[in-house]
């Protein structure tokens, strides 16, 4: 049993290192990331085609995630550089430091005609601070800055455009209700309000806008920030959260309501990138700095609009962009269909497989300790059982921490959730086994390890391989929220399909992740055919 305690331990190390050397990047090469949103990834791929055309290997990890996960990424070295919005730091990153001066307050949302500022966007000056609007924003960046370095970050300046929260609703629904104005909306509790997730729990979202200005509306539900344009477009609700850079504003021909009292911050994007970057790449940071005032609002919305209304990608929309304004000439290379596919299962295949072998390895033994303990077997069995309650995209972002972002993450969850399947059916396998079998075996003098062997685990096989077949489809399902963390697979399409409304890209991940699922049972049958013995396999 010893030198099989040694050959089980030698083979999840090293499972560990192929998932270690997974979750590493060559720091030759730098990784811009993006956030998993439209207006991020055109960003990220603008800064990829700059740092591309200086001659540096570069990587875009596109689509990683929210505020949080980015900025943390940044911070641990796993991306190098990306685009924040100052709003977002100073509310949400950055709340304790302190910093909001002036930087953000009194912006307005607009004029309630369409996107981009209005009256009341430049900042106003807080009493008795002798500074000017301008001045006190430049102070507050250079405060900014200082709190970022703390971190090992660069502020490296502006973008050129000002992406801010605003309310918006279809224009008949507004000139029915007389609403021009947020304050407008106290007098219509019944309004049915449904806001991107992000919005519904930051500060500067709902609960503030909520409590700033008394709103007494109750119908307010959280969905992705693209479904609740559709939402609108087909009367299933009647208010959202906009940016002023989104395209659906003109499209949807929505009233941009003008927040009156002036709670909406500025929200300017920013370059941001690491401090060593200066050192160890110092190319990359004068690429990087090319995009300083570089995009405009408007130039930003036609952008937007040329992904999500034309179904243009984002890496064509940049490539124009950096051609037309600094006449860099990148070939975007496309991939077809057959050649994405190929990848997204590979990617899906490394996930289930590492995640299933491991757990198999982890979990039978489990299993057969569980059923040989009673005692350690209820703490066991309570164990799995409680990991399996974790919600998938909670368990995803508590392994970030450990595990950085990509793969290593979505490993580790999956390997989590494929455990109680595995150790259950072990245990059920081994403990159903009749009395009569087992006092025959100690009656022949057969030791514990050799009644194992060759009496339990051969009649516990049907259980054991049917564990690992369930635990197998739950992780193809579950592997497609990998792609939010940059851990790919079949969630990549599916997740862009959401976001672009383009059904079409969400049936090339969802169907090919079915069939995959089907294959996988089908396999573990064959398998079953193959170990068990005739005589003991299940009926059919």
């Amino acid at each position: 049993m010893k030198s099989n305690s040694i050959w089980l331990l030698a083979l999840i190390a090293s499972l560990l290192l192929v998932l270690h050397a997974g979750c590493t990047r060559d720091h030759g090469e730098v990784a811009i990331g993006s956030k998993k949103f439209t207006e991020g990834i055109l960003l990220g791929e603008v800064l990829t085609g700059l740092v591309a055309d200086a001659g540096i290997p570069v990587q875009h990890r596109r689509a990683l995630g929210g505020t949080r996960l980015l900025y943390n990424a940044l911070v641990s070295g796993e991306i190098d550089a990306y685009v924040e919005y100052s709003g977002t730091l100073l509310h949400e990153v950055l709340a304790d430091a302190d910093l909001d001066v002036g930087f953000e307050s009194g912006t307005g949302s607009g004029t309630g005609s369409g996107p981009g500022p209005g009256p009341g966007f430049e900042p106003r000056s807080e009493p008795g601070s002798g500074l000017s609007p301008r001045r006190q924003t430049a102070t507050t960046r250079e405060r900014l800055a200082a709190r970022l370095a703390e971190d090992g970050i660069r502020l490296g300046g502006a973008i050129g455009f000002d992406n801010n929260y605003a309310l918006g609703m279809p224009k008949p629904r507004a000139n029915q209700l007389g609403l021009t104005r947020i304050s407008d909306l106290l007098a219509h509790p019944g309004l049915r309000l449904r806001f991107g997730n992000e919005f519904m729990d930051r500060a500067d979202g709902w609960p503030g806008l909520r409590d700033f200005y008394g709103l007494p509306q109750r119908d307010v539900r959280g969905v992705e920030h693209e479904l609740a344009y559709r939402a609108l477009a087909s009367n299933g609700a009647d208010l959202t959260e906009l940016y002023t850079t989104d395209p659906e504003i003109a499209y949807y021909d929505l009233r941009t309501l003008d927040d009156d009292r002036g709670f909406f911050r500025r929200y300017e994007a920013l370059l941001l990138y690491r401090a060593d970057l200066e050192q160890r790449l110092p190319a990359t940071v004068t690429a990087l700095k090319q995009s300083i005032d570089l995009i405009d609002a408007p130039r930003m919305i036609a952008m937007n609009a040329a992904v999500q209304i034309d179904g243009r990608s984002e890496a064509d929309v940049a490539a124009e962009l950096l051609r037309t304004e600094l006449g860099i000439d990148r070939v975007v290379k496309s991939d077809g269909l057959l050649v994405r596919l190929l990848r997204y299962t590979w990617e899906h295949a490394v996930l289930v497989g590492i995640s299933l072998t491991a757990a198999v390895l982890v979990a039978v033994p489990l299993g057969i300790v569980a059923a040989h303990r009673r005692g350690l077997g209820q703490v066991v069995l309570g164990a799995v059982g409680v990991a399996q309650t974790i919600p998938a995209l909670a368990l995803l972002v508590f392994m970030i921490p450990f595990f950085g972002i990509g793969a290593g993450p979505a490993l580790a969850a999956l390997f989590l959730y494929s455990l109680l399947p595995i150790v259950r059916n072990t245990h059920a396998g081994i403990t159903g086994i009749s009395a009569t079998l087992r006092e025959s075996a100690e009656a022949l003098g057969l030791p514990p390890g050799a009644r194992l062997r060759r009496i339990e685990l051969p009649l516990a096989m049907p259980m054991v391989l049917a564990g690992i077949k369930t635990a197998a489809v739950i992780n193809v399902g579950a592997a497609t929220l990998g792609a939010l963390i940059g851990a790919g697979g079949y969630g990549q399409p599916i997740l862009a399909g959401i976001r672009l409304d383009d059904t079409a890209l969400i049936l090339e991940g969802a169907v090919p992740a079915a069939l995959f699922a089907l294959a996988a049972s089908w396999l573990f049958e064959r398998a079953e055919r193959a170990v068990v013995p005739r005589g003991i396999r299940p009926s059919v």
